[in-house]
């Protein structure tokens, strides 16, 4: 059975994004890199596997009830379902090979128009996860799995005052697998009810009858560094363009892309009113809040009337800290990713998938987590810090 079996199991912001690939840069050129944080793993002996899954992959097409699921979104404009309805992977847009440097790693990178490699990221990293797994931990523990699933939603239920505190499945990436993905998500709504807010899983959503949730991530305001005007209004004019594609709506602004303080520098008071709220993804996630809550009211505008997105590697306990400290004073949102879906006992793997170049030239995203900071050219890197007036971390 193909790891991949559906196009629409990615998560709903590789389409977001591709659609305003189409309309606004449908002639850009992106290239990606796989990095393995986690030390020690050899996925190098599991090339075979990988590969195999990924020519499953680019033998998919989205079916005619899948596409009618997205006409129904209401985000979904008919052009980008049309252009859906002929897309396929291409495999000449990828490159897979063991690491001629360190033994046990693997080279993966994708490169080619941005309007035809952008979906590649999330199922390429779901099908090296489950591979890695299945292969070298064999089948999962589920009595296990479940008891920890049970458990955590036992401890949100219990707790007094947690009534409004939502949590969404993030977790496609580095799922166990897409089986145990699938079991969980009814678990996740018979357990937590209005609670559960969603996933991120396109076709979860659509066969579980779910909100599917996301607006950008990291590469869209990356590209921007290579697509903009002048480097220094690159981000800002990331979101200019998000604006014109949606309208208002999908109103997440992402805020780690180049650290928080260049951030707050550009979120200004037309984008603190045209946004619904920002999202977490890297460094103290309470300094991060507190920070975006005392710019919110310096700009007058009421913090209890926008959201914040926590996503970064939560567990339970965290969500409900995060919770119990931002409670009354903005609205919140939690995405748990790794920590639903991939906590059978073996320690998860931690494995990206990032833009490094766009139109050739090289593009970073500089973390406000040290080991989040990913870019192939050092001097590059440098030069950003430079122009955004960023302190190396």
């Amino acid at each position: 059975m193909p790891v991949i079996q559906s196009l629409l199991d990615t998560d709903l912001y590789k389409f977001t994004m591709m659609q305003a690939v189409l309309h606004q840069y449908p002639a850009a050129q992106a290239e990606y890199r796989f990095r393995c944080r986690t030390p020690g793993v050899d996925l190098a002996c599991h090339l075979d596997a990988i590969s195999a899954g990924i020519d499953a992959l680019c033998a998919l097409r989205l079916q005619p009830d899948e596409l009618d699921y997205l006409r129904g979104l209401r985000f979904i404009k008919p052009d980008f379902a049309d252009f859906l309805a002929l897309f396929r992977f291409d495999r000449k847009y990828v490159e897979l090979r063991a690491s001629a440097n360190v033994p046990g790693e693997i080279e993966l990178s994708v490169a080619g128009p941005w309007l035809h490699t952008i979906l590649f990221e999330v199922p390429l990293l779901a099908i090296i996860n489950e591979v890695y797994f299945r292969d070298t931990c064999g089948a999962p523990d589920e009595v296990e799995g479940m008891r920890r699933l049970h458990a955590k939603i036992g401890r949100i239920n219990a707790a007094v005052g947690y009534e409004d505190c939502r949590i969404t499945d993030f977790g496609t990436r580095r799922r166990w697998s897409h089986a145990w993905h699938d079991a969980l998500i009814p678990r996740l709504v018979a357990g937590l009810g209005d609670r559960f807010a969603g996933t991120s899983n396109v076709d979860l959503a659509r066969r579980h009858g779910l909100v599917a949730q996301g607006t950008m991530a990291h590469e869209w305001l990356q590209a921007f560094q290579a697509l903009g005007p002048r480097l220094r209004d690159s981000q800002a004019a990331a979101f200019d363009a998000w604006a014109r594609e949606y309208r208002g709506d999908l109103g997440i602004a992402l805020t780690d892309v180049i650290g928080l303080d260049a951030f707050l520098r550009d979120f200004d008071l037309y984008f603190c009113k045209l946004f619904d709220g920002m999202r977490h993804d890297s460094g103290d996630p309470v300094e991060w809040g507190e920070r975006l809550i005392a710019h919110l009211q310096a700009h007058r505008i009421d913090p209890r009337t926008r959201t914040l997105v926590f996503s970064d590697g939560l567990d339970i306990d965290r969500v409900m800290q995060l919770y119990a400290h931002f409670h009354g004073r903005c609205r919140m949102s939690f995405g748990v990713g790794t920590n639903l879906t991939n906590d059978l006992g073996p320690d998860p793997l931690s494995i990206v998938i990032k833009m490094v170049r766009c139109n050739g030239q090289p593009v970073a995203k500089l973390s406000d987590s040290p080991g989040k900071t990913m870019c192939d050219d050092p001097a590059y890197l440098a030069y950003l810090r430079q122009v955004f007036d960023v302190t190396a971390r």
